[in-house]
């Protein structure tokens, strides 16, 4: 007999987290021939009953339901105050830019600019909501066959102004364990230095830079700090300054590296202080990519 969770047919598990499984997923009452074009996102049953955990999940129904934008995961229907809580979701054919990583394939520098650009619309149509989304790394961003991307995750979505709709004091506790857990997660090689230092606050510029980790990591192929230790790698993000990415990769523009540099400046102060900035300066540098790619 096939798994239901509320209305929905569960076709099999096709991703598996810390906190919660994705399953593809098919309206119950469709024809089995229809195809399975939802995902459904459900706690793992050992996390049913862990407050942040469901937090998490409420978090991210809460920022995609108020916002709705072609680059950002969409959140179409949830259950979140009885057992089994689940999101559902589009199903995205591709992969993740992680997973892309993997193949060893590499990336030209106006497809670099095309993919940065479409997260940082993403995250601009977050900022203008009054979120960060607090978690930007290669497994958050989803590559269709055709290059269309897809901004995913925001269970660690912070508010501008530091609290949460929900539960304040869960925004207290969020906001002080995002480091800890993200280290979890992987994260640290793209936390920005404020994420572990006091000398500036975390607020949407933090996402900037680690849209930079991975702006770096799509052109060098390689990331920009490195260390054996999660102390090591704190204090790289904190002091150490990136190769320089003309000596990785010529053939990068001057103005396309000074970007990401900026993107990259340890001094929130120094790095584009919105993704509408970004966003921005990202388009003039993909048309001329592009345009020297045709040429």
């Amino acid at each position: 007999m096939v798994p239901q969770v509320g209305t929905w047919h569960l076709m099999g598990r096709v991703g598996h987290g810390q906190w919660a499984g994705v399953y593809r997923a098919r309206p119950a009452n469709a024809s089995p021939d229809r195809p399975a074009a939802y995902a459904v996102k459900m706690l793992h049953e050992s996390r049913r009953h862990d407050s942040m955990a469901i937090e998490m999940l409420a978090r991210e129904a809460e920022v995609c339901r108020r916002v709705s934008h072609p680059h950002l995961i969409a959140v179409l229907e949830s259950q979140l105050h009885r057992n089994p809580q689940f999101l559902v979701m589009p199903w995205l054919e591709g992969s993740t830019l992680e997973a892309y990583f993997r193949t060893g394939q590499s990336l030209d520098p106006a497809a670099v600019l095309w993919i940065a650009r479409q997260t940082a619309e993403a995250m601009a149509a977050v900022d203008e909501a009054g979120w960060m989304h607090a978690d930007i790394k290669p497994s958050n961003i989803y590559l269709s066959p055709l290059g269309h991307v897809t901004l995913l995750d925001l269970g660690f979505a912070r508010r501008h102004d530091g609290s949460a709709r929900r539960h304040d004091g869960f925004a207290r506790r969020h906001d002080e364990s995002v480091a800890s857990h993200s280290a979890i997660r992987g994260t640290p090689w793209y936390l920005a230095p404020e994420y572990v230092s006091s000398s500036h606050k975390i607020d949407v510029r933090s996402d900037i830079y680690s849209l930079g980790v991975v702006l770096y990591q799509m052109l060098a192929g390689r990331l920009p700090f490195h260390g054996k230790t999660m102390e090591q790698l704190a204090m790289a993000h904190k002091q150490t300054a990136p190769p320089m990415l003309r000596g990785i990769v010529p053939q990068i523009s001057p103005r396309a590296a000074g970007l990401v540099h900026r993107m990259l400046a340890k001094d929130p102060l120094r790095r584009p202080q919105s993704p509408g900035e970004l966003v921005t300066e990202l388009v003039r540098l993909e048309i001329e990519a592009f345009s020297e790619r045709a040429a």
